[in-house]
C-alpha cells in the first residue's frame, strides 16, 4: 500500500475515525473534532516500581470494595453503572497460614507518600530513618521486632497484602514503628533467623474478564486537574448533557483523575475517541498491559 493511501491530516483521521465508529451524524463527528484538538497537560501513568511502600504505588485495591460515592457526576444510573464495572477489575482472596517464614516480607503498607522508594528492607534499615535502630544480638533483634509486633514472643497471627501488578513482594500490613520492623527482618535475613509467625495473607489480582468487560463497555481517561477547571473541555462534557462519572483514585498531589464515558453513547464515544487523540492516558489499556506483563 502506497503512502499516498494513508490518512495524513489530523481532520482526515478524524473523519476516518468516525467512518470507523459509526458516528455518521454532525453532533457526535464535532464532539471528535473539538475534543481532539484540546491543549491539556495530559500525564503518562507511572509504571510499577520495585521499592517496599504499598501505599507508592497504584492503589488499585480501592476498587474491590469501592464505595458508590467514590464516583462522581451529575447522575446517578451513570456513576451506578460505572460502578458495577469497576468492581470487577479486581478480585482478591484471603488465606489463613499456620507458618509464615517473616523473611520473606519486603514491603510495607505505610502511608507516607514522601517517603524515598527504597527497594529493599536492607537499604532501608542503612537509611538515616533507621540510625538508632541497633541490633547486635538475637536479644537485641526480639527487642527491635517487638516494638512492631508486641506479641510477637506469643505467636500472635501477622498480617500480610499481596498484589499480583506489584510482582511478588508481600507486605506487613502494620502501619507504624516501621523502620522497627524493616531492621529486624534485615537482621533475620542477614543471621539466617528462623522466625515464623501464623499469617492472614490477602492477594489481590487484576481480573482479566473484568478488564475485558470494562474495556467494551467504557473509555477511561486519566484527566488532569486543570481539565475541571478548562471552560473547552467542561463545554463539551456539560452542554449536551454526556453521561460520564469522575473517579478520583490516586493520592498524589495533582494527580489525574479518572473519566469514565460509556461507549453506548455516541456523543460520549466521540468524546472519548477524541480525548484520546488529544493525549489523554487509556487507563484501560494500561490496566491491560499490567495484565499482560504480570502474564509473562
Amino acid at each position: 500500500m502506497s503512502s499516498s493511501e494513508h490518512p495524513h491530516t489530523l481532520t482526515e483521521r478524524i473523519s476516518a475515525l468516525a467512518q470507523r465508529l459509526g458516528l455518521s451524524s454532525r453532533g457526535p463527528r464535532q464532539i471528535l473534532q473539538r475534543a481532539s484538538s484540546l491543549r491539556l497537560p495530559f500525564q503518562v501513568l507511572p509504571q510499577p516500581s520495585e521499592q517496599i511502600w504499598w501505599q507508592n504505588g497504584a492503589p488499585l485495591q480501592r476498587l474491590v470494595d469501592l464505595p458508590r460515592n467514590a464516583l462522581s457526576g451529575p447522575v446517578q444510573e451513570d456513576k451506578a453503572e460505572a460502578h458495577s464495572m469497576l468492581i470487577k477489575v479486581v478480585e482478591h482472596d484471603t488465606q489463613q497460614l499456620n507458618s509464615f517464614d517473616l523473611r520473606l516480607i519486603d514491603g510495607l503498607c505505610g502511608s507516607d507518600l514522601r517517603a524515598k522508594p527504597f527497594a529493599s528492607f536492607e537499604e532501608y534499615a542503612s537509611s538515616e530513618a533507621c540510625r538508632s535502630i541497633r541490633i547486635i544480638s538475637y536479644k537485641d533483634f526480639v527487642k527491635v521486632i517487638s516494638t512492631a509486633l508486641p506479641r510477637f514472643l506469643a505467636g500472635e497471627r501477622i498480617v500480610l497484602r499481596q498484589a499480583d501488578w506489584v510482582g511478588n513482594r508481600v507486605y506487613w500490613a502494620g502501619e507504624h514503628h516501621h523502620e522497627a520492623f524493616a531492621s529486624a527482618i534485615a537482621y533475620a535475613r542477614l543471621r539466617g533467623l528462623d522466625v515464623s509467625l501464623p499469617a492472614e495473607l490477602t492477594r489481590y489480582r487484576l481480573n482479566v474478564a473484568g478488564l475485558q468487560a470494562l474495556q467494551s463497555s467504557y473509555h477511561m481517561l486519566a484527566m488532569p486537574v486543570q481539565a475541571w477547571s478548562d471552560p473547552q473541555f467542561m463545554g463539551l462534557l456539560l452542554d449536551k448533557g454526556l453521561p460520564y462519572a469522575r473517579l478520583a483514585m490516586l493520592r498524589t498531589p495533582g494527580a489525574p483523575e479518572f473519566l469514565l464515558l460509556p461507549k453506548h453513547s455516541p456523543e460520549a464515544t466521540a468524546l472519548g475517541e477524541g480525548l484520546r487523540l488529544a493525549g489523554a492516558p487509556d487507563v484501560v489499556a494500561y490496566l491491560c498491559q499490567l495484565a499482560t506483563t504480570i502474564k509473562s
